[in-house]
């Protein structure tokens, strides 16, 4: 699986779990809008601490009933190793092979107490390779614009180092609106000797206070003018989702030009925004 995502650019679609039965049927009609493109597989995300395990469990089942490649998040703060473990296998069971291990984030009131038996994404990577060896494709996370709770750009690099010696085979990047983040990201990796590729994630603009909001709790930056534009529309949400999108389609051709091993689209369950910039990029699968 290596030897294919080093060759081949990756375009993939990440879901949230819905949070009741009419959000499932509606999440349902998204994936088949967006399968039709044929991605190379579909992501889903795991709430703070598990609290969504069981809809994580829901939305991966109904992606698998139709033979779609799925990557369960999986993330290992509030777990022990013997629920990891259990997960693991019950995804071994469904023939996932791929894993987006990720650290994750406490519950609101939990303290530290709750962290788990793995505080850190490198340890759940290395515990997911002690328990199944290369049974699974193993994404991490990356930050090109720094991990909010990382002191420093250089200190954030050697943690994404660890993954990647854990065992982690590829990375997705935290979105972001500014290439030469994520160039110099990926150039200062390649000095490091991280040679695993570096998917960015790309977050279709609908709604700006709702990305603001997402921004600025995970330490995202929204380019200024950027931002001074979408202020200036107000509620004129037409014209936020026209400006948007033309700013995350040129984003998107820049990354591709730039040599980046596809895409990765964060879709807020979603079909239309994700789609118009798909079919306007033209990878392969779009249509005219």
């Amino acid at each position: 699986m290596n030897d294919e995502i080093n060759t081949r650019p990756v375009y993939s679609f990440e879901l949230f779990p819905p949070k009741t039965p009419e959000g499932m049927t509606k999440l349902a009609d998204t994936v088949q809008r967006l399968n039709a493109v044929a991605p190379r597989y579909f992501s889903v995300t795991y709430g703070a601490g598990g609290s969504t395990r069981e809809r994580t469990f829901e939305t991966v089942a109904l992606l698998r009933d139709q033979g779609i490649d799925t990557a369960p998040h999986l993330s290992c703060i509030g777990s022990t190793r013997a629920e990891i473990r259990d997960i693991l296998h019950r995804y071994r069971a469904r023939n996932i092979r791929r894993i987006v291990a990720l650290r994750g984030d406490l519950p609101s009131g939990m303290g530290a107490a709750g962290t788990g038996e793995l505080a850190y994404a490198n340890e759940l990577v290395a515990c997911i390779r002690a328990e199944t060896g290369t049974a699974f494709h193993i994404e991490v996370a990356a930050y090109p614009e720094v991990h909010p709770q990382a002191p420093g750009a250089k200190q954030d690099l050697a943690y994404f180092k660890q993954k990647v010696e854990a065992g982690a085979d590829a990375a997705i990047t935290q979105y972001f609106y500014n290439a030469d983040a994520y160039f110099a990201f990926v150039a200062a990796c390649r000095r490091a000797g991280i040679g695993i590729p570096i998917v960015p994630g790309v977050m279709p603009i609908t709604n700006y206070s709702k990305l603001a909001r997402f921004s600025a709790a995970c330490g995202a930056e929204i380019p200024r003018w950027v931002g001074k534009r979408l202020e200036d529309y107000g509620d004129d949400m037409d014209s936020i989702r026209e400006f948007g999108h033309q700013v995350v389609l040129d984003l998107c051709r820049r990354l591709i030009e730039g040599g980046a091993p596809g895409i990765h689209f964060y879709t807020m369950n979603q079909a239309a925004p994700t789609l118009r910039l798909w079919q306007d990029l033209g990878p392969p699968g779009a249509e005219p």
